[in-house]
């Protein structure tokens, strides 16, 4: 019995050594989707490719996508896999309610330079608010930030961040976590998470420090962040905000969910983001 014991406990000794090692790479997929697979031509919208500077001194990737007859403009943080390219439905379902789009590959993904960490999507972030208030001359007040699954921790992150005077229009987060820390205890209930993560990503805390109109948008058949993960950001956040409730998966719930999903997204833009069609 002795024997089995240690031999169980070496086993656990050597997975939880690789949980800490590896967790980079669980976390940040962009080897799932390096290429690019279509543009927004594709889905009939006007584009440019847009390159930006980080403050570290990488170049990233980004798509340029204005709208007719703008309402606003939304910059757009993806998930932790694939590219921009893989966001065209999405890209698209923006652009036809009245935003035009600056969505942005992190450092690693697709044809930007470097590679992913937490403090590094923090200055890509950065770089794409700048790009739009300064090259583009869009007011502050006229930027809604939107970010899906890590997406929506970088983009809470960069409100968080942002100067007292300065505030976007709204936020936007759709299907968001608490924390890595508490995302990872909660899928791998059997290794010690908390005291492993050496990565935070803590939204649950970043909705506290912003005062922009917010919208949370989850499904209750989310099967990689679970709902309550949602809830417990949108219970953490001040008012105003509201709490959008949609059906479908993790990667489809945005499709699955139409009409309701952009008519929510249209009542929160029109009554608390105050970004009226003209």
């Amino acid at each position: 019995m002795l024997r089995i014991f240690v031999s169980l406990a070496a086993i656990y000794a050597t997975v939880v050594a690789l949980a800490w090692f590896f967790q980079d790479r669980l976390l940040y997929l962009p080897h799932m989707g390096r290429e690019h697979v279509g543009t927004p031509a594709d889905r009939g919208m006007e584009w440019e490719q847009v390159d930006l500077d980080t403050e570290d001194g990488l170049t990233l990737d980004a798509w340029w996508i204005p709208a007719e007859n703008p309402r606003g403009s939304l910059l757009f943080f993806h998930g932790n896999a694939g590219n921009i390219s893989h966001r065209l439905d999405s890209i698209r379902q923006f652009n036809r309610l009245g935003l035009s789009v600056l969505i942005v590959d992190y450092r690693g993904y697709g044809r930007s330079e470097g590679s992913p960490s937490e403090a590094g999507t923090a200055r890509d972030a950065r770089a794409g608010w700048r790009w739009l208030v300064e090259a583009a001359e869009v007011p502050p007040e006229e930027v809604v930030l939107f970010g899906r699954s890590l997406g929506a921790a970088v983009a809470a992150e960069l409100a968080a961040g942002l100067a007292p005077d300065v505030s976007p229009a709204a936020v936007v987060l759709e299907s968001p976590f608490r924390s890595v820390p508490s995302l990872g205890q909660s899928l791998y209930p059997f290794l010690p998470v908390r005291w492993l993560a050496n990565l935070d990503y803590d939204t649950e805390t970043y909705v506290t420090r912003f005062t922009a109109p917010l919208l949370v948008i989850h499904s209750r058949e989310d099967e990689i962040i679970p709902f309550s993960q949602g809830e417990a950001v949108f219970e953490a956040a001040g008012e105003p905000k509201e709490m959008l409730v949609i059906r479908g998966g993790h990667n489809t719930g945005f499709l699955d969910s139409e009409p309701e999903y952009s008519d929510g997204i249209e009542a929160f833009l029109e009554e608390l983001a105050g970004l009226r069609r003209d």
